[in-house]
């Protein structure tokens, strides 16, 4: 009999918590022992390892309240809203800017991403010994583990900066799989990481259209490919960008932008990654993500946070359709006829998260679009601009234009069309987890949370700062970033 050995030390011990030594988690329902690896030993065996690491995603720790914190309530996109008494337990410090390394949400997010790809490693770790499952899903099962893992350490190093590097399930008799837990590298050597992962999922998957309808939402070559190019649009190698993004084939965008966060628009031909979210019994969907930013008060339906800020509105054009599609706002009545009154607490909600079927539920049929084929073309075209060639720039920034019920832009320069293709990524993909992080990469955070109200420190803010429990367990294998 084989034993399956997760780390329990170190980084494992403190942040992987949610992953017992003889079980693994294949979703929020079930648990299943990894005490025999014969058990496993089979198509659908070895497809549970990954199936858990998906199931990750839907997490409270993970995708919900606290990422909701760090990548939009801390953003000029949205303010704390709720009533004023309720913090949310820290969402009026990730408001304010305010928060510190024991803050809960910077520490949660940090601990989730890497039970996560403790996951992935387990993944990667025990699908090739599976020698009785399909070759070919084997294969297929890695390159979606190696993604999984890639996106994960994307949001680990554009939120904190260089983090350390687990690539293996680490021994817990080891000292120097101890060291490698707690030792940041470099944002450099992440990113490397992420590539190298990146092109290895490449190589082993397919196109999103050869998936079976039942396996719809996995990982893909697309997927991919897109998530390359966001990396190299963050390191600002342009020509890696447009040499990437040339090679996403099989998308479109959907003439109807609202259409995109109803349940019919799930997983739509604009579609490359997104959370699946199902409303079901079991559920299954993201826990307390539609709730905890529903409508708030007398006629309202969930906690009210995440509201968008007065800045937000302002930076849609007249006419705008995504304005809309995005935003709910009080006193009106939504697609599926649900009045919004003028008693609830605050003006205006996402419109993104919300569910029809499941209004009030816990975990409903919300998906998180995370790439669609619309911020390709627009980083095709901010890297286009950015290598001087502006005017091919310009005709895929009008395309997004033009499905939002716009015109073309009347930006000629070099730097006006930069500053376009800025404010067009701003409005299409607002509350789609993107805005306080392009903030940061294209340095407008001065001037942009002034504009909101809000006052960010340079040299301090363009990180969240590693939590506290993580350094002090570190004993000097890892520094704090600057300002905390």
């Amino acid at each position: 009999m084989k034993k399956i050995y997760i780390s329990i030390f170190a980084l494992s011990a403190y942040f992987f918590s949610g992953c017992s030594n003889d079980y693994l988690d294949a979703d929020q329902t079930e648990s299943i022992s990894t005490k025999d690896i014969a058990l496993f030993n089979n198509d659908a065996g070895a497809a549970t390892f990954v199936t858990a690491i998906y199931s990750k995603f839907l997490d409270w720790n993970m995708t919900s309240f606290s990422w909701i914190g760090l990548s939009s309530i801390a953003s000029d996109d949205a303010d704390k809203g709720s009533s004023p008494g309720d913090t949310g337990s820290d969402k009026d410090l990730m408001d304010a800017l305010t928060y510190n390394a024991s803050t809960p949400s910077t520490s949660e997010i940090f601990a989730a991403n890497y039970e996560g790809i403790n996951r992935c490693n387990q993944a990667l770790s025990i699908v090739p010994q599976l020698d009785q499952a399909n070759p070919a899903l084997r294969a297929r099962l890695l390159g979606e583990a190696k993604f999984l893992r890639a996106f994960m350490y994307f949001t680990l190093v554009k939120t904190y900066g260089g983090v350390p590097i687990v690539d293996h399930l680490p021994n817990p008799s080891s000292d120097e799989d101890r060291i490698m837990q707690l030792t940041r590298k470099t944002s450099a050597e992440v990113y490397a990481f992420i590539e190298s992962d990146l092109n290895d999922a490449i190589a082993a998957l397919p196109n999103k259209s050869e998936y079976a309808a039942a396996e719809k939402g996995r990982a893909s070559k697309g997927a991919a490919y897109a998530l390359l190019a966001k990396v190299n649009l963050y390191q600002k190698n342009w020509q890696k960008v447009v040499d990437n993004c040339n090679l996403i084939t099989g998308y479109s965008i959907v003439p109807n932008y609202a259409s995109m966060f109803r349940l019919a628009g799930e997983n739509d031909a604009e579609s490359i990654f997104e959370i699946q979210g199902t409303g079901s019994v079991p559920a299954k969907g993201i826990s307390g993500y539609s709730n905890t930013q529903g409508a708030r008060g007398a006629g309202g339906w969930g906690w009210g946070f995440n509201t968008p800020s007065q800045s937000l509105v302002n930076a849609y054009e007249a006419g705008d359709v995504r304005k809309n599609a995005t935003i709910i706002f009080a006193g009106t009545t939504l697609y599926d006829g649900r009045v919004v009154p003028t008693t609830v607490e605050n003006p205006r909600y996402n419109f993104k998260a919300y569910s029809s079927a499941f209004t009030d539920g816990w975990e409903t049929d919300v998906n998180i679009k995370y790439l669609r084929y619309a911020e390709v073309i627009l980083m095709k075209a901010e890297a286009l601009n950015e290598l001087n060639q502006t005017p091919a720039a310009i005709p895929l920034l009008n395309q997004i234009r033009a499905r939002a019920g716009l015109g073309n832009t009347t930006a000629v320069s070099q730097a006006a069309v930069r500053t376009a293709i800025w404010k067009e990524r701003r409005v299409e993909m607002a509350f789609e987890h993107d805005r306080f992080f392009d903030l940061v990469r294209t340095g407008q955070a001065v001037a942009a949370f002034a504009i909101d109200g809000k006052t960010f420190v340079a040299g301090k803010h363009e990180l969240f700062p590693l939590p506290q429990a993580f350094i002090t367990q570190a004993n000097g294998l890892s520094i704090q970033n600057l300002g905390y």
